[in-house]
This record gives structure tokens, sequence and C-alpha cells, in this order.
């Protein structure tokens, strides 16, 4: 592989696992210095560190100034940072009548006022710079809706359109800002339904199987790339034609 992005630093929301994970290997891979957020310390993480040569930071999406002195502990190391992949995130899937208010406040916590605050701490150094990419990792759930996931679907849908307005912002500027929209992706979150579920899921696509987190991180890695230099406040989906296309049985 290339190393297209040798000499250049990033930073992966929700890197320990799942399309995060994956995210921190393409970059890796392709020449960058990584740096992961996660929840705490886990075999998961001390293993992708050892394989990738990547950096965990052990930093809640919740942890407004904590996550602004990591972006400045990065910047003290490292002199500058060029890419952020906003990747973390979670579910509670509930009716929105039996859903706790808590939850709502959990969930876009989480998925949007945390990416925000990462967006926001790391515009600053990109600002100085005039360059850098912004990555935001959405949902097909936030175009479409999905009964049960009222809070998840808001979170994500508030993401694309926060990911439109900044890239407004900070394009003439010379930051890229584009979002990934994934549909089902095999990882943690998926792992955890019904068999039927899955099942009728399945049915939907019109390549009828679910995407690898490999499939998302490529996508990722060429948003992050030069490759992209003329792509801005765009939306790329990449759910094997759940949402754009009719699975038409043989």
């Amino acid at each position: 592989m290339r190393k297209d992005l040798e000499g250049r630093v990033a930073i992966v929301t929700g890197g320990s696992r799942g399309i995060g994970a994956a995210t921190v290997r393409e970059l890796s891979s392709r020449g960058a210095k990584v740096y992961f957020s996660c929840r705490k310390e886990s075999e998961q993480s001390t293993a992708l560190s050892q394989e990738t040569g990547a950096v965990a930071l052990y930093v809640e999406q919740t942890q407004r100034e904590l996550i602004i002195e990591s972006v400045d502990t990065i910047l003290a190391a490292e002199g500058r940072l060029d890419i952020l992949v906003n990747n973390a995130g979670i579910t509670s899937d509930q009716f929105l009548l039996m859903m706790p208010f808590e939850e709502m406040d959990r969930v876009m916590m989480t998925n949007f006022t945390g990416a925000v605050t990462w967006a926001k701490a790391a515009s600053r150094p990109m600002l100085h710079a005039k360059s850098g990419a912004i990555v935001n990792i959405a949902s097909v759930s936030g175009m479409v809706g999905t009964p049960g996931q009222s809070n998840y679907s808001a979170s994500k849908g508030a993401l694309l359109a926060f990911s439109r307005s900044l890239g407004a912002e900070l394009g003439p500027r010379g930051i890229r800002v584009n979002s990934v929209v994934p549909g089902f992706i095999e990882t943690d979150m998926t792992a955890i339904m019904p068999k039927r579920t899955k099942r009728t899921n399945c049915e939907r696509i019109a390549m009828n199987r679910y995407g690898s987190p490999e499939e998302i991180a490529k996508v990722v890695g060429f948003l992050a790339s030069d490759d992209a230099s003329y792509i801005l406040s765009q939306e790329i989906i990449v759910d094997g034609g759940l949402t754009g296309a009719v699975a038409v049985s043989q």
C-alpha cells in the first residue's frame, strides 16, 4: 500500500473496535501517526496499539474538557493535526414512549455533542495550518429513520447536518469536512441482533450481505487523503444498495 498519509497526524474516536479499529489500521498502514480514543483500557485497545503503533487516549465522549486536553496533548507531541475521524457512537434502542429521557440525552451526547467537541478542538490547529480533513461517521438511520431508534437516528441526522454546515464554514479555509454513511455493517452493534432480524435486514440489501468495517475504513482513508481534494460537505453512502436500489429476486 502506498504511504500517501506519511507525516500526517490523525485522531479516530471510538477506535478500539469495529469501524474505528479498521480505520486506525487503514490510516496507520498508509503512513499516518494515529491516535484513537476509547472509554477505557482493554485487551482490544492494547492489541491494536501493539499492532499498529497507534496511541490510545482514554476519554469519554461526554468529557468535554478532557477531549480538548487530549487534542492539546497531541499537538504538544506532534506539532500538528491533519485528520479527525468522528466514529464513536452508541445505541440504546427503545420506542420513544418507553425511552427514559436520560437515554435520549446519553445517545445524543455521545454520538453528536461529543463529535462536535472533537471537531471544534481539532479544527483550531487545522485552521492555523490552512489544511485538514474531518470525516464524520453517520448512519443510514440518520437519513431514513428506524423504528425504536429515534435517539440514534436523531443523533446521526444531526451529525449529517452539522457536517454540511461545518464544511461550508471550513472549506474556504482549506479544511474538508465530509460524512460516511454506513448501512448494516458487521460490528458489535449488529452482532447482538436476533438472527431473524439480521436475516430480514439482509433481504433488504441489494447485495444480500452486511458490509465489513474494512469497507467503511477504505472510504474514510480516501476522504482523508489528497485523492479527495475537491470533495466537500458530501455524504458518501456505503450500504450495499440498502437505500439506493431495489433487490430483485433471482
